[in-house]
Protein backbone atom coordinates (compact mmCIF):
# COMPACT_ATOMS: atom_id res chain seq x y z
CA UNK A 1 0.00 0.00 0.00
CA UNK A 2 1.55 3.56 -0.75
CA UNK A 3 1.64 5.94 2.19
CA UNK A 4 -1.29 7.96 1.61
CA UNK A 5 -3.44 5.16 1.46
CA UNK A 6 -2.10 3.15 4.28
CA UNK A 7 -2.06 6.41 6.72
CA UNK A 8 -5.45 7.88 8.70
CA UNK A 9 -5.76 9.94 11.97
CA UNK A 10 -7.91 9.15 14.97
CA UNK A 11 -8.59 11.35 17.58
CA UNK A 12 -10.37 9.38 20.27
CA UNK A 13 -8.42 10.47 23.52
CA UNK A 14 -8.56 14.24 22.40
CA UNK A 15 -4.96 14.07 20.37
CA UNK A 16 -4.27 13.50 16.95
CA UNK A 17 -2.34 10.76 16.22
CA UNK A 18 -1.77 8.63 13.13
CA UNK A 19 -3.07 5.51 12.30
CA UNK A 20 -2.33 2.58 9.98
CA UNK A 21 -5.23 1.67 7.65
CA UNK A 22 -6.12 -2.33 7.46
CA UNK A 23 -7.59 -4.05 4.46
CA UNK A 24 -10.53 -6.16 3.76
CA UNK A 25 -8.19 -9.17 4.19
CA UNK A 26 -6.75 -7.83 7.33
CA UNK A 27 -9.86 -6.72 8.76
CA UNK A 28 -11.20 -10.55 8.72
CA UNK A 29 -7.96 -11.56 10.49
CA UNK A 30 -8.08 -9.31 13.02
CA UNK A 31 -12.30 -10.56 13.63
CA UNK A 32 -11.34 -13.51 13.64
CA UNK A 33 -8.26 -13.74 15.98
CA UNK A 34 -9.35 -11.61 18.52
CA UNK A 35 -13.40 -12.70 19.49
CA UNK A 36 -12.79 -15.92 20.16
CA UNK A 37 -9.89 -16.70 22.48
CA UNK A 38 -10.40 -20.30 23.64
CA UNK A 39 -8.58 -22.50 26.11
CA UNK A 40 -9.78 -23.75 29.23
CA UNK A 41 -12.66 -21.61 30.99
CA UNK A 42 -11.38 -20.08 34.30
CA UNK A 43 -12.47 -16.63 34.21
CA UNK A 44 -15.78 -15.36 35.21
CA UNK A 45 -17.32 -11.83 35.33
CA UNK A 46 -20.18 -10.43 35.50
CA UNK A 47 -21.62 -6.65 34.70
CA UNK A 48 -24.30 -4.83 36.59
CA UNK A 49 -27.18 -2.38 35.19
CA UNK A 50 -28.94 -0.14 37.97
CA UNK A 51 -31.54 2.55 37.48
CA UNK A 52 -30.67 5.30 39.81
CA UNK A 53 -33.35 6.64 41.54
CA UNK A 54 -34.64 8.85 44.36
CA UNK A 55 -35.12 7.15 47.34
CA UNK A 56 -37.77 8.78 48.57
CA UNK A 57 -40.04 8.55 45.48
CA UNK A 58 -38.49 6.62 42.64
CA UNK A 59 -41.19 7.93 40.61
CA UNK A 60 -39.61 11.28 40.25
CA UNK A 61 -37.35 12.20 37.72
CA UNK A 62 -33.48 13.18 38.41
CA UNK A 63 -31.86 16.28 36.73
CA UNK A 64 -29.20 15.91 35.16
CA UNK A 65 -27.34 18.23 37.74
CA UNK A 66 -28.15 15.71 40.63
CA UNK A 67 -27.00 12.73 38.33
CA UNK A 68 -23.63 14.54 37.59
CA UNK A 69 -23.14 15.45 41.57
CA UNK A 70 -23.42 11.78 42.68
CA UNK A 71 -21.51 9.86 39.92
CA UNK A 72 -18.65 12.73 40.61
CA UNK A 73 -18.94 11.52 44.51
CA UNK A 74 -18.50 8.40 43.43
CA UNK A 75 -15.38 8.25 41.16
CA UNK A 76 -13.95 9.36 44.27
CA UNK A 77 -14.84 5.66 45.81
CA UNK A 78 -11.82 3.27 45.51
CA UNK A 79 -13.48 -0.12 43.88
CA UNK A 80 -12.20 -3.19 42.24
CA UNK A 81 -14.78 -2.90 39.56
CA UNK A 82 -14.71 -0.67 36.63
CA UNK A 83 -17.98 2.04 37.49
CA UNK A 84 -19.33 3.30 33.90
CA UNK A 85 -22.22 5.37 32.94
CA UNK A 86 -24.78 4.40 30.59
CA UNK A 87 -26.43 7.11 28.37
CA UNK A 88 -29.64 7.59 30.23
CA UNK A 89 -27.46 7.73 33.83
CA UNK A 90 -27.70 4.27 34.40
CA UNK A 91 -25.17 2.91 36.86
CA UNK A 92 -23.30 -0.07 35.66
CA UNK A 93 -20.67 -1.91 37.68
CA UNK A 94 -18.10 -4.53 35.47
CA UNK A 95 -16.43 -6.36 37.40
CA UNK A 96 -12.31 -7.89 36.74
CA UNK A 97 -12.41 -11.13 35.67
CA UNK A 98 -12.28 -13.48 38.38
CA UNK A 99 -11.01 -16.75 38.99
CA UNK A 100 -14.02 -18.70 41.23
CA UNK A 101 -17.82 -17.80 41.26
CA UNK A 102 -17.70 -16.90 44.99
CA UNK A 103 -14.54 -14.16 44.20
CA UNK A 104 -16.44 -12.44 41.63
CA UNK A 105 -19.59 -12.70 43.84
CA UNK A 106 -17.28 -11.14 46.87
CA UNK A 107 -16.04 -8.07 45.04
CA UNK A 108 -19.33 -6.88 42.96
CA UNK A 109 -21.03 -7.06 46.28
CA UNK A 110 -18.06 -5.18 47.72
CA UNK A 111 -17.98 -2.42 45.31
CA UNK A 112 -22.34 -2.26 45.18
CA UNK A 113 -22.09 -1.74 49.37
CA UNK A 114 -19.84 1.35 48.57
CA UNK A 115 -21.82 2.84 45.99
CA UNK A 116 -25.19 2.56 47.73
CA UNK A 117 -23.24 4.04 50.88
CA UNK A 118 -22.29 7.08 48.62
CA UNK A 119 -25.77 7.21 47.28
CA UNK A 120 -27.64 7.07 50.12
CA UNK A 121 -26.14 10.21 51.70
CA UNK A 122 -27.47 11.95 49.00
CA UNK A 123 -31.24 9.98 48.94
CA UNK A 124 -30.72 8.01 45.98
CA UNK A 125 -30.77 4.47 45.21
CA UNK A 126 -30.25 1.84 42.77
CA UNK A 127 -33.56 -0.28 41.48
CA UNK A 128 -32.83 -3.44 39.59
CA UNK A 129 -35.23 -3.86 37.07
CA UNK A 130 -35.13 -4.53 33.35
CA UNK A 131 -36.77 -1.01 32.32
CA UNK A 132 -37.40 2.04 33.86
CA UNK A 133 -41.27 1.64 34.89
CA UNK A 134 -42.15 5.72 35.01
CA UNK A 135 -39.69 7.90 32.90
CA UNK A 136 -39.63 8.48 29.25
CA UNK A 137 -36.00 7.93 27.43
CA UNK A 138 -33.49 10.64 28.35
CA UNK A 139 -29.90 11.80 27.40
CA UNK A 140 -27.99 11.92 30.24
CA UNK A 141 -24.38 11.95 28.70
CA UNK A 142 -23.74 13.81 25.71
CA UNK A 143 -20.87 13.00 23.99
CA UNK A 144 -20.23 12.23 20.09
CA UNK A 145 -20.27 8.41 20.64
CA UNK A 146 -23.36 8.44 21.70
CA UNK A 147 -25.05 11.45 19.57
CA UNK A 148 -23.67 8.85 16.85
CA UNK A 149 -25.36 6.41 18.57
CA UNK A 150 -28.65 7.77 18.65
CA UNK A 151 -29.17 8.92 14.91
CA UNK A 152 -28.25 5.70 14.21
CA UNK A 153 -30.43 3.91 15.69
CA UNK A 154 -33.59 6.48 15.19
CA UNK A 155 -33.69 4.91 11.62
CA UNK A 156 -35.57 1.73 13.11
CA UNK A 157 -37.35 3.46 15.39
CA UNK A 158 -37.57 4.53 19.15
CA UNK A 159 -36.83 1.10 20.54
CA UNK A 160 -32.81 2.24 20.66
CA UNK A 161 -33.35 5.29 22.65
CA UNK A 162 -34.92 2.84 25.01
CA UNK A 163 -32.46 0.74 24.73
CA UNK A 164 -30.10 3.52 25.51
CA UNK A 165 -31.64 5.53 28.24
CA UNK A 166 -34.40 3.08 30.08
CA UNK A 167 -33.05 -0.28 30.36
CA UNK A 168 -30.42 -2.47 32.43
CA UNK A 169 -29.52 -5.86 32.49
CA UNK A 170 -27.56 -8.28 34.26
CA UNK A 171 -24.72 -9.46 31.77
CA UNK A 172 -22.62 -12.85 32.74
CA UNK A 173 -19.63 -13.20 30.98
CA UNK A 174 -17.84 -16.55 30.81
CA UNK A 175 -15.02 -17.82 28.63
CA UNK A 176 -14.99 -19.46 25.81
CA UNK A 177 -14.19 -22.72 26.32
CA UNK A 178 -11.43 -25.28 24.92
CA UNK A 179 -10.81 -25.19 21.21
CA UNK A 180 -11.31 -29.15 20.90
CA UNK A 181 -15.31 -30.51 20.83
CA UNK A 182 -17.04 -31.49 24.22
CA UNK A 183 -19.09 -29.44 27.09
CA UNK A 184 -16.95 -27.50 27.40
CA UNK A 185 -15.94 -26.76 23.96
CA UNK A 186 -16.07 -23.41 22.26
CA UNK A 187 -18.71 -24.86 19.41
CA UNK A 188 -21.21 -25.89 21.95
CA UNK A 189 -20.44 -22.77 24.16
CA UNK A 190 -21.44 -21.10 21.51
CA UNK A 191 -24.19 -22.71 20.70
CA UNK A 192 -25.70 -23.40 24.37
CA UNK A 193 -25.18 -19.57 24.65
CA UNK A 194 -28.00 -18.66 22.00
CA UNK A 195 -30.19 -22.00 22.89
CA UNK A 196 -30.55 -21.48 26.70
CA UNK A 197 -30.77 -17.59 26.40
CA UNK A 198 -34.46 -17.87 26.22
CA UNK A 199 -34.28 -19.83 28.97
CA UNK A 200 -32.25 -17.00 31.26
CA UNK A 201 -34.74 -14.39 29.69
CA UNK A 202 -37.95 -16.13 31.14
CA UNK A 203 -36.58 -17.01 33.94
CA UNK A 204 -35.38 -13.70 35.20
CA UNK A 205 -37.74 -11.61 32.99
CA UNK A 206 -38.12 -8.21 35.00
CA UNK A 207 -39.30 -5.57 32.93
CA UNK A 208 -43.13 -5.78 32.05
CA UNK A 209 -43.73 -1.70 32.53
CA UNK A 210 -42.96 1.42 30.29
CA UNK A 211 -44.62 4.72 31.64
CA UNK A 212 -46.87 2.92 34.16
CA UNK A 213 -48.27 0.85 32.03
CA UNK A 214 -48.28 -3.07 31.50
CA UNK A 215 -46.76 -3.99 27.91
CA UNK A 216 -48.34 -7.38 27.60
CA UNK A 217 -44.16 -8.60 27.69
CA UNK A 218 -42.26 -10.40 30.84
CA UNK A 219 -39.17 -8.98 29.65
CA UNK A 220 -40.21 -5.78 27.62
CA UNK A 221 -35.97 -4.75 27.62
CA UNK A 222 -35.91 -7.99 25.71
CA UNK A 223 -38.48 -6.86 23.17
CA UNK A 224 -36.87 -3.32 22.42
CA UNK A 225 -33.89 -5.31 21.45
CA UNK A 226 -35.24 -7.32 19.06
CA UNK A 227 -36.88 -3.86 17.27
CA UNK A 228 -33.60 -2.49 16.96
CA UNK A 229 -32.83 -4.86 13.95
CA UNK A 230 -30.91 -8.27 13.23
CA UNK A 231 -27.95 -6.19 12.05
CA UNK A 232 -27.12 -4.43 15.06
CA UNK A 233 -28.92 -6.14 17.18
CA UNK A 234 -28.79 -9.48 16.45
CA UNK A 235 -26.90 -12.92 16.00
CA UNK A 236 -25.23 -14.57 12.96
CA UNK A 237 -26.85 -18.20 12.48
CA UNK A 238 -25.37 -20.66 13.94
CA UNK A 239 -24.23 -22.52 11.65
CA UNK A 240 -20.84 -24.20 11.00
CA UNK A 241 -17.60 -22.68 12.91
CA UNK A 242 -18.27 -19.52 15.68
CA UNK A 243 -15.17 -17.97 14.36
CA UNK A 244 -16.24 -17.95 10.77
CA UNK A 245 -19.85 -17.05 10.93
CA UNK A 246 -19.04 -14.14 13.71
CA UNK A 247 -16.66 -12.46 11.20
CA UNK A 248 -18.66 -12.32 8.13
CA UNK A 249 -21.33 -10.75 10.50
CA UNK A 250 -19.38 -8.41 11.79
CA UNK A 251 -17.88 -7.61 7.99
CA UNK A 252 -21.18 -7.25 7.13
CA UNK A 253 -22.92 -5.07 9.49
CA UNK A 254 -23.15 -1.27 8.25
CA UNK A 255 -21.01 0.91 10.62
CA UNK A 256 -22.56 3.18 13.28
CA UNK A 257 -20.34 6.01 12.38
CA UNK A 258 -17.06 7.18 11.26
CA UNK A 259 -15.17 8.98 13.93
CA UNK A 260 -13.81 12.30 12.93
CA UNK A 261 -11.24 14.72 14.87
CA UNK A 262 -13.71 17.62 14.79
CA UNK A 263 -17.65 17.72 14.71
CA UNK A 264 -20.23 15.53 14.52
CA UNK A 265 -19.32 12.31 13.75
CA UNK A 266 -20.36 11.10 10.60
CA UNK A 267 -23.26 8.10 10.29
CA UNK A 268 -22.98 6.85 6.88
CA UNK A 269 -26.47 4.42 6.24
CA UNK A 270 -25.53 1.22 5.10
CA UNK A 271 -21.81 1.65 4.94
CA UNK A 272 -20.91 -2.26 5.69
CA UNK A 273 -17.52 -2.41 7.32
CA UNK A 274 -16.72 -4.70 4.36
CA UNK A 275 -17.73 -1.87 1.88
CA UNK A 276 -15.75 0.68 3.99
CA UNK A 277 -12.34 -1.34 4.27
CA UNK A 278 -13.10 -2.09 0.15
CA UNK A 279 -13.39 1.68 -0.81
CA UNK A 280 -11.77 3.66 1.66
CA UNK A 281 -14.20 6.16 1.91
CA UNK A 282 -15.02 8.24 3.46
CA UNK A 283 -11.69 7.84 5.17
CA UNK A 284 -9.34 4.63 5.49
CA UNK A 285 -10.21 2.58 8.20
CA UNK A 286 -8.06 1.66 11.24
CA UNK A 287 -7.58 -1.30 13.59
CA UNK A 288 -9.14 1.44 15.90
CA UNK A 289 -12.15 1.76 13.45
CA UNK A 290 -12.62 -2.19 13.91
CA UNK A 291 -12.14 -1.92 17.25
CA UNK A 292 -14.70 0.30 17.66
CA UNK A 293 -17.25 -1.31 15.50
CA UNK A 294 -17.27 -4.62 17.08
CA UNK A 295 -18.51 -2.00 20.68
CA UNK A 296 -21.48 -0.74 18.83
CA UNK A 297 -22.94 -4.40 17.61
CA UNK A 298 -25.37 -5.84 20.39
CA UNK A 299 -26.27 -9.32 20.04
CA UNK A 300 -27.66 -11.42 22.83
CA UNK A 301 -24.17 -12.81 22.70
CA UNK A 302 -21.22 -11.22 22.40
CA UNK A 303 -17.97 -12.53 21.85
CA UNK A 304 -15.16 -10.28 23.16
CA UNK A 305 -12.18 -13.03 23.68
CA UNK A 306 -15.08 -14.15 26.42
CA UNK A 307 -18.79 -13.96 25.52
CA UNK A 308 -20.67 -12.17 27.05
CA UNK A 309 -24.46 -13.29 27.64
CA UNK A 310 -26.73 -10.09 27.70
CA UNK A 311 -30.05 -11.27 27.86
CA UNK A 312 -30.67 -11.41 31.54
CA UNK A 313 -32.99 -8.48 33.18
CA UNK A 314 -31.82 -6.55 36.04
CA UNK A 315 -32.72 -7.74 39.00
CA UNK A 316 -35.16 -6.68 41.82
CA UNK A 317 -33.26 -6.25 45.53
CA UNK A 318 -29.86 -5.76 46.73
CA UNK A 319 -28.58 -9.44 45.86
CA UNK A 320 -31.06 -10.20 43.02
CA UNK A 321 -28.22 -10.02 39.86
CA UNK A 322 -26.23 -13.09 42.46
CA UNK A 323 -29.35 -15.64 40.91
CA UNK A 324 -28.38 -15.69 37.47
CA UNK A 325 -24.46 -15.31 37.90
CA UNK A 326 -24.34 -18.07 39.50
CA UNK A 327 -27.18 -20.05 37.53
CA UNK A 328 -25.38 -19.28 34.24
CA UNK A 329 -21.83 -19.94 35.61
CA UNK A 330 -23.07 -23.41 36.51
CA UNK A 331 -24.39 -24.60 33.60
CA UNK A 332 -21.06 -23.12 31.22
CA UNK A 333 -18.28 -23.73 33.49
CA UNK A 334 -19.73 -27.31 35.47
CA UNK A 335 -19.12 -30.04 32.77
CA UNK A 336 -22.09 -32.52 34.12
CA UNK A 337 -24.77 -29.47 34.45
CA UNK A 338 -23.28 -28.06 30.61
CA UNK A 339 -24.34 -31.62 29.50
CA UNK A 340 -27.72 -31.43 31.24
CA UNK A 341 -28.30 -27.86 29.89
CA UNK A 342 -27.35 -28.41 26.16
CA UNK A 343 -29.42 -31.94 26.27
CA UNK A 344 -32.21 -29.94 27.79
CA UNK A 345 -32.63 -26.82 25.27
CA UNK A 346 -31.74 -29.17 22.19
CA UNK A 347 -35.75 -29.99 21.53
CA UNK A 348 -36.19 -26.33 22.19
CA UNK A 349 -34.10 -25.48 19.02
CA UNK A 350 -36.75 -26.49 16.25
CA UNK A 351 -38.42 -23.12 17.66
CA UNK A 352 -35.45 -21.56 16.59
CA UNK A 353 -34.59 -22.93 13.32
CA UNK A 354 -36.17 -20.13 10.94
CA UNK A 355 -34.75 -16.87 12.15
CA UNK A 356 -31.25 -16.36 14.24
CA UNK A 357 -31.18 -14.66 18.10
CA UNK A 358 -33.28 -13.08 19.13
CA UNK A 359 -35.82 -12.24 16.02
CA UNK A 360 -37.61 -16.09 16.16
CA UNK A 361 -40.12 -17.87 17.99
CA UNK A 362 -38.61 -19.12 20.93
CA UNK A 363 -36.76 -15.85 22.28
CA UNK A 364 -39.84 -13.51 21.33
CA UNK A 365 -41.73 -16.36 23.12
CA UNK A 366 -39.47 -16.17 25.80
CA UNK A 367 -39.86 -12.39 26.06
CA UNK A 368 -43.39 -12.27 25.95
CA UNK A 369 -44.52 -14.60 28.03
CA UNK A 370 -41.53 -15.60 30.16
CA UNK A 371 -42.06 -19.02 32.27
CA UNK A 372 -45.55 -19.40 31.64
CA UNK A 373 -44.49 -20.63 28.22
CA UNK A 374 -44.70 -25.13 29.03
CA UNK A 375 -41.71 -26.05 27.40
CA UNK A 376 -39.73 -23.01 28.82
CA UNK A 377 -40.59 -23.16 32.39
CA UNK A 378 -39.98 -27.36 31.95
CA UNK A 379 -36.13 -26.50 30.57
CA UNK A 380 -36.12 -23.94 33.38
CA UNK A 381 -37.07 -26.53 36.27
CA UNK A 382 -34.29 -29.16 34.69
CA UNK A 383 -31.60 -26.35 34.35
CA UNK A 384 -32.14 -24.75 37.66
CA UNK A 385 -31.87 -28.12 38.95
CA UNK A 386 -28.73 -29.17 37.54
CA UNK A 387 -26.72 -25.79 38.65
CA UNK A 388 -28.47 -26.74 42.17
CA UNK A 389 -26.26 -29.58 41.84
CA UNK A 390 -23.39 -28.03 40.44
CA UNK A 391 -23.00 -25.33 42.96
CA UNK A 392 -21.34 -26.91 45.67
CA UNK A 393 -18.25 -28.39 42.85
CA UNK A 394 -17.98 -24.86 41.82
CA UNK A 395 -17.02 -23.65 45.43
CA UNK A 396 -20.49 -21.64 45.68
CA UNK A 397 -21.08 -21.03 49.41
CA UNK A 398 -24.71 -22.16 51.04
CA UNK A 399 -26.00 -18.57 51.21
CA UNK A 400 -25.45 -18.49 47.54
CA UNK A 401 -27.10 -22.16 46.80
CA UNK A 402 -30.28 -21.03 48.84
CA UNK A 403 -30.27 -18.13 47.25
CA UNK A 404 -30.54 -20.42 44.12
CA UNK A 405 -32.95 -22.42 45.52
CA UNK A 406 -35.36 -20.34 46.77
CA UNK A 407 -35.60 -18.21 43.60
CA UNK A 408 -36.49 -21.33 42.23
CA UNK A 409 -39.12 -22.45 44.23
CA UNK A 410 -41.13 -18.97 44.31
CA UNK A 411 -40.75 -18.45 40.67
CA UNK A 412 -39.39 -20.86 38.16
CA UNK A 413 -41.54 -24.14 39.33
CA UNK A 414 -44.84 -21.71 39.48
CA UNK A 415 -44.10 -20.50 36.35
CA UNK A 416 -43.66 -17.11 37.56
CA UNK A 417 -40.54 -14.86 37.53
CA UNK A 418 -39.83 -11.08 38.98
CA UNK A 419 -42.54 -9.52 36.56
CA UNK A 420 -45.24 -11.22 37.79
CA UNK A 421 -44.73 -9.53 41.06
CA UNK A 422 -44.60 -5.94 39.57
CA UNK A 423 -47.66 -6.68 37.81
CA UNK A 424 -49.71 -8.00 40.93
CA UNK A 425 -48.83 -4.74 42.34
CA UNK A 426 -50.35 -3.30 40.23
CA UNK A 427 -49.87 -1.53 36.21
CA UNK A 428 -47.28 0.65 37.30
CA UNK A 429 -45.45 -1.54 40.08
CA UNK A 430 -46.61 0.64 43.03
CA UNK A 431 -49.69 -0.24 43.63
CA UNK A 432 -51.18 2.74 42.03
CA UNK A 433 -53.63 3.34 39.27
CA UNK A 434 -52.59 3.31 35.01
CA UNK A 435 -50.06 6.58 34.58
CA UNK A 436 -51.45 6.54 30.61
CA UNK A 437 -52.30 4.35 27.97
CA UNK A 438 -49.02 4.53 25.42
CA UNK A 439 -47.78 0.94 25.04
CA UNK A 440 -45.71 -0.65 22.56
CA UNK A 441 -47.48 -2.89 20.69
Amino acid sequence: MSDSASDASDSVSGCTRRRTAVTEAEVEALVHGICFKTGPPRALGVEVEWIVHELRAPQLPLTPERLAAAYAALRAVPLKSALTVEPGGQLELSSPPAGSLMECISVVSADLDAVRAVLSEDGLGLLGIGHDPWHVPRRFLREPRYDALEACLDRTGPAGRRMMCTSASVQVCVDAGYEEPGPLGHTRRWWLAHQLGPVLVAAFANSPLVQGQPTGWRSTRQLFWTQIGPARAGAPPLEGDPRASWTRHVLDTPVMCVRQDDGPWQVPEGLTLRAWARTGEPRPPTREDVDYHLTTLFPPVRPRGHLELRMIDAQPGDDGWIVPLAVTAALFDDPEAAETAYRTVKPLAERSLARPAPHNALWIDAARSGPADRELREAAVICFAAALEALPRLGATPEVTAAVAAYRDRYVVRGRCPADDLLDRGADGTGRRPLGKDVPS
